[in-house]
Order: structure tokens, then C-alpha cells, then sequence
């Protein structure tokens, strides 16, 4: 019982979600953006910016607002399209596009 409880002690405070990696929701693109800024704030040599479905498109937004606003020495490095099969409420399967965005400084 002791050798679980410093297991889970060891992992408190861990995030399982890599640090580099934005993913893009419904909020406003500008939390996004915050987002990507302060990870290149934090020492990050390049952010990846992922979205999928209706959501692309506020990911290019996100992409371009940090470069051109507020990280003037960030390139785009690579951009990546896929589609993904998920599964529905009602059992059947559709596929969503994907894209991940490469930031680096």
C-alpha cells in the first residue's frame, strides 16, 4: 500500500498533456493566442497548434495572429492535414479533418 501512495505522490502536479501542443476548442481565438505566446515565453523552441473539424479554420487564425502580432521572429515550420474516423452517438462512423500547425522560433 505505501510503495501506491508514493507512486501517486511521484505524479502530483504532473501533466500527461505534452507542453508544446495547443489544442484549438470554441473559445475565442485569443485565448489561443495567449496560449502560444506563453509557451514560447517559457523557453519553447516550437509550438504545434492542432485542431480538427469546424475548428481549423480559428487554428489558422490563431497561427497567423501570433506570428504577425506578437512573435515577429516565429516562422511556421510545418503544416499537416489528416483526417481522423471517429465514432457517433448513434454508432456510425464519420471522418473529421485534422491539421497540426508547426511554430518555431
Amino acid at each position: 500500500m505505501a510503495e501506491i501512495e508514493e507512486e501517486m505522490e511521484g505524479n502530483v502536479g504532473k501533466s500527461t498533456m505534452p507542453e508544446n501542443v495547443v489544442y484549438i476548442g470554441k473559445k475565442p481565438a485569443m485565448n489561443y493566442v495567449l496560449a502560444v505566446v506563453t509557451q514560447f515565453n517559457n523557453g519553447a523552441k516550437n509550438v504545434r497548434i492542432k485542431a480538427r473539424g469546424n475548428t481549423i479554420s480559428r487554428a489558422v487564425d490563431v497561427a497567423e495572429i501570433s506570428r504577425n502580432r506578437f512573435l515577429q521572429d516565429v516562422r511556421v515550420d510545418k503544416i499537416g492535414i489528416n483526417s481522423e474516423e471517429l465514432q457517433n452517438e448513434d454508432g456510425t462512423k464519420s471522418k473529421v479533418s485534422t491539421i497540426e500547425i508547426t511554430l518555431v522560433r
